[in-house]
């Protein structure tokens, strides 16, 4: 990925952040038929250094490519189009062009398969309570019978991804008078993407 050094993330914690705030990745692979990507959702274990998660059983993805090959996984954060009309400087020296600004990390590592009952149920348990979390009632694998649930996880197959390394990008306008930026994320706030607006403004 080109990163221009201004547009660098070189914090591991908010490599982290935009991770766990936007699970789902982009697997993507080398298999037979050229480079496939699959999309799924993630969990990170930062003090093991691994991501974790699970793929269908029908899938080939899992024995194409699970023998510790290597993989990359792109997760993708907050993104939204800029108008050049947002800049106040466009409207004096009208030298400005549209962009697109956006928050993405690439995480580089080897993938293996955990076909097991007990890695699965982990997994599903762990993605459950995290994502059910704001539910009013959550939802648990308890809510269903315990047969439907053992039949639904054999026809999963876990993966795990060894983190070799990680790299970040967070273009939010840092190559811009800072009047340009903060009215640019003040435009974007007025139409509803606040956390892009949020991290254009604390990209300062």
């Amino acid at each position: 990925m080109y990163i221009p050094d201004h547009f660098s993330i070189k914090n591991t914690d908010a490599l982290h952040s935009i991770i766990r705030t936007h699970p789902l990745g982009a697997l993507v692979t080398q298999g037979p038929q050229g480079l496939d990507a699959n999309h799924i959702p993630f969990e990170l274990d930062a003090a093991r250094g691994v991501l974790t998660a699970h793929v269908a059983r029908a899938n080939p993805v899992w024995q194409q490519c699970g023998a510790g090959c290597e993989v990359l996984v792109v997760f993708r954060g907050e993104a939204a189009y800029i108008s050049p009309n947002w800049y106040p400087s466009k409207h004096v020296s009208h030298r400005q062009v549209p962009t697109w600004n956006y928050e993405v990390v690439h995480v580089h590592g080897q993938m293996t398969v955990q076909d097991t009952e007990k890695f699965v149920r982990g997994v599903v348990g762990r993605l459950t309570r995290t994502h059910e979390a704001t539910e009013p009632k959550p939802w648990k694998m308890g809510d269903s019978a315990p047969e439907y649930i053992d039949g639904m996880l054999k026809a999963i197959v876990g993966i795990e991804i060894q983190i070799n390394r990680m790299e970040g990008k967070a273009k939010l306008s840092q190559n811009r008078e800072a009047n340009d930026r903060l009215n640019a994320a003040d435009t974007l706030a007025s139409h509803g993407d606040l956390a892009l607006a949020q991290a254009m403004r604390n990209a300062g």
